[in-house]
């Protein structure tokens, strides 16, 4: 049998020019601006991580990054946007466990948070914080329940959303406490903030990362923290369980994620972005400011974390009788 020489040798530069272009890709990406699209309004947590983010990203992949706002719907209109975005990795997700894993199971929602994302690695890890506005009359988790038992379904605790952990974290604590509030969702802890502090909302089960700027500020009063252990930042703050409240805890997790179908070489390469702003001691400090810690994680392992995390708080919102929207 003849064999085309000219054929073989065109087949032979297709099959070449098919294995150097992932590693073309990731020279040459990226090739314009990148934006960090986030579900919740500036001055959240979800907005200050993305932010860090956005100004070392900027250094490092050598193009401007910029963060967008896209409030609502339980951070899961940003999630939205990205799963719908090209796949080329020029527009980036920062998400927390309250779109990727507690929303999808109360919403309709038009994506799926675990295959038409692509996780690059987990930011960090904040636990949720019971906070009262600093001029209102409440001074421990004790005061706070004899209110609330006081006036049943006169107190109010607000969240960034329906589904949200602060959502999740107010349900936990009436649950085991045998109490009832109502809850107010908002578009963001930011908002939330701004009610509580004007008295139309009693309390929150705030993440550290929203709530620890206004701790300080001597604006909100922190009277636990949802966690197994006091923290750092909050030496003189017990947890719940200290103050007499157990399995109520709820923390809230951050992960950079990308659209499905991103080239394996770009995702490979924000993933040692990532790594890389994560491993400076200056994140690090900014992170445990917030309260928070860092949990180093690979794209694969990510992945995996989220689909666990998933299942879990399906399950969790089964049990505490929370109904899909």
């Amino acid at each position: 049998m003849r064999i085309d020489r000219r054929a073989a040798l065109a087949a032979c530069l297709a099959m070449l020019a098919g294995l150097a272009a992932p590693a073309q890709a990731a020279q040459a990406y990226p090739v314009k601006p990148v934006r960090i699209l986030v579900g919740s309004p500036p001055g959240g947590g979800t907005d200050i991580l993305a932010r860090m983010l956005a100004e070392q990203f900027g250094r490092d992949l050598g193009q401007s990054v910029v963060v967008e706002n896209r409030p609502g719907a339980s951070n899961t209109i940003a999630a939205d946007m990205t799963a719908r975005a090209d796949p080329d990795g020029h527009t980036l997700l920062v998400a927390t466990t309250t779109g990727q894993a507690i929303a999808p199971h109360l919403l309709k929602l038009k994506f799926d948070p675990l295959t038409d994302l692509q996780p690059i690695g987990m930011v960090a890890v904040m636990p949720n914080v019971l906070v009262v506005s600093a001029s209102g009359p409440y001074r421990s988790v004790t005061e706070l329940l004899a209110a609330m038992r006081a006036q049943p379904e006169g107190l109010r605790y607000g969240s960034s959303g329906v589904g949200s952990t602060q959502h999740v974290g107010g349900v936990a604590f009436t649950a085991a406490t045998g109490t009832q509030a109502v809850h107010v969702p908002y578009k963001g802890s930011s908002q939330a903030q701004v009610d509580m502090l004007g008295g139309q909302i009693e309390m929150m089960f705030d993440t550290t990362s929203s709530a620890m700027p206004q701790i300080r500020a001597g604006k909100l009063r922190p009277l636990a923290v949802s966690a197994p252990a006091r923290i750092a930042e909050l030496p003189d703050v017990p947890t719940l369980a200290e103050s007499g409240v157990q399995g109520a805890d709820v923390a809230t997790w951050y992960g950079l994620y990308a659209t499905a179908g991103t080239p394996p070489a770009v995702v490979e390469r924000l993933g040692a972005a990532l790594e890389q702003v994560l491993s400076t001691p200056q994140t690090r400090q900014r992170i445990q400011a917030l309260g928070g810690e860092i949990r180093p994680m690979s794209p694969t392992q990510f992945g995996q974390f989220n689909k666990a995390e998933f299942e879990r708080y399906g399950k969790l919102v089964a049990s505490v009788g929370l109904a899909p929207q």
